[in-house]
């Protein structure tokens, strides 16, 4: 921790991000560049949400860190040990004890609070990429308000495969203005950026962009009135290990009886229902 000025970065990179930071706020769900910098883990671990990590940590956090729904993974481990080490802060994996939250593919399932930040890691943040791969392009239809080619890309979708197939980074309208991509969440989290109490941060360090959803920003994921937005279904299904339901599962198959079960995809959620149970 010693050999290293807190939280990493130097205070020129840490403002700089900060500014970035702020312009997003303003202006939910518009992308704004911003000098991404080399960091210690290869670029598609996350570097854009450590980055804003490290930027916005202050010594009285308490951090947590999630990749699929899991605190023990690789890459939340990697991520842990870096901001830990080199800014001493406690680090939790209670999502109510946590100020921070750095997540990868999941919105927890517990509520968040106004006192929390959530930021997300992205790998790609432009919604309208697979349409236009031209960046000056897509900040036109974005300054345009043209988003036609979305809601083609959907359209072709349900004639394809009769319902809308995104199975993770269904594009949402932020604030009734911008197309925003809500990161590789499952549609099943979607919902939980509509207003949302916690300041929702996104960073893509490949990309070098960073937006935001404000605190009870409203957020509308894209939708035709004939064929509505639906999330994954988990009706029915309850967790093997704390009997838990609707909330989002991962299907597991048991070997030995040849059956289907199913087991919270929040294991930290999972493991505290399970303590408030016994």
């Amino acid at each position: 921790m010693n050999n290293y000025n807190f939280a990493f970065f130097d205070e020129g990179s840490k403002r700089e991000i900060r500014r970035a930071t702020l312009k997003a706020i303003a202006l939910p769900g518009y992308q704004v560049p911003f000098a991404s910098r080399e960091m210690p883990i290869a670029r598609g671990w996350g570097t854009g949400g450590l980055q804003l990590t490290l930027s916005l940590v202050g010594k009285n956090d308490r951090l947590k860190v999630i990749d699929q729904g899991s605190d023990e993974s690789v890459n939340a481990v990697s991520i842990k040990k870096l901001v830990i080490g080199t800014t001493g802060i406690d680090e939790t994996d209670k999502t109510g004890e946590a100020t921070l939250i750095q997540s990868r593919h999941r919105i927890p399932e517990a509520e968040l609070r106004e006192d929390q930040i959530l930021v997300l890691q992205v790998p790609i943040p432009e919604p309208l990429r697979e349409i236009e791969p031209s960046e000056y392009a897509t900040k036109r239809l974005h300054a345009d308000k043209e988003y036609s080619g979305v809601w083609l890309m959907l359209f072709e979708q349900i004639m394809a495969h009769g319902s809308v197939a995104t199975g993770a980074d269904h594009p949402v309208l932020v604030h009734d203005r911008y197309v925003m991509a809500p990161s590789p969440i499952p549609r099943f989290d979607n919902p939980k950026l509509d207003h949302s109490q916690a300041l929702i941060l996104l960073g893509a360090g490949r990309e070098k962009k960073i937006y935001a959803v404000p605190p009870y920003t409203k957020v509308v994921s894209l939708a035709f009135e004939d064929y509505p937005f639906e999330v994954e279904r988990m009706a029915e299904r309850q967790c093997r290990l704390c009997g838990a339901a609707g909330v989002y599962f991962d299907e597991l198959f048991d070997e030995k009886t040849n059956e289907k079960y199913y087991q919270c995809n929040d294991v930290s959620y999972c493991l505290q229902t399970r303590i408030s149970l016994s």
